[in-house]
């Protein structure tokens, strides 16, 4: 160390008397692929979610983060600029949401989006419970 300057930048506290030492690589952070847990768990209900959002799921697949990071997923969906969000099984049986958060957060839409969601995955479930309790019963959510 001594007196030698390092490649690599080094903020004003790398001295002889130094409290902490500060290095940067001077590369962009990279963004990867992120699971988030949620109270979602039917696959099938979650699926008719998004169908009736007109976000056409794919059963099955991976998702793609950078540099070669795959993920498999057991739905998966493509949203309009390119972005994907995709969902897997837990060990609890809740469905984990999967995305390359850094990206999607640049989308100005990602949490109305993932509200969107979430609220109709709940109407779906709530219908799905009443057509169970009232056979033969035609209930529809209105958009």
């Amino acid at each position: 160390m001594g007196g030698k300057k390092s490649s690599l930048w080094q903020w004003p506290l790398d001295s002889p008397g130094r409290i902490a030492r500060f290095q940067c690589s001077c590369h962009v952070a990279l963004s990867h692929l992120t699971i988030l847990p949620t109270v979602l768990r039917d696959a099938d209900g979650l699926a008719a979610s998004l169908e009736a959002l007109k976000l056409s799921p794919q059963w099955g697949g991976e998702l793609q983060g950078f540099s070669g990071e795959a993920k498999p997923v057991l739905l998966q969906v493509c949203l309009v600029g390119g972005e994907r969000l995709g969902w897997i099984r837990q060990g609890d049986g809740s469905l984990a949401l999967v995305a390359d958060l850094q990206r999607l957060s640049r989308a100005q839409i990602a949490q109305e989006l993932l509200g969107l969601i979430t609220r109709r995955y709940a109407a779906e479930m709530a219908l799905r419970q009443v057509t169970g309790l009232c056979p033969g019963a035609q209930v529809v959510v209105a958009s």
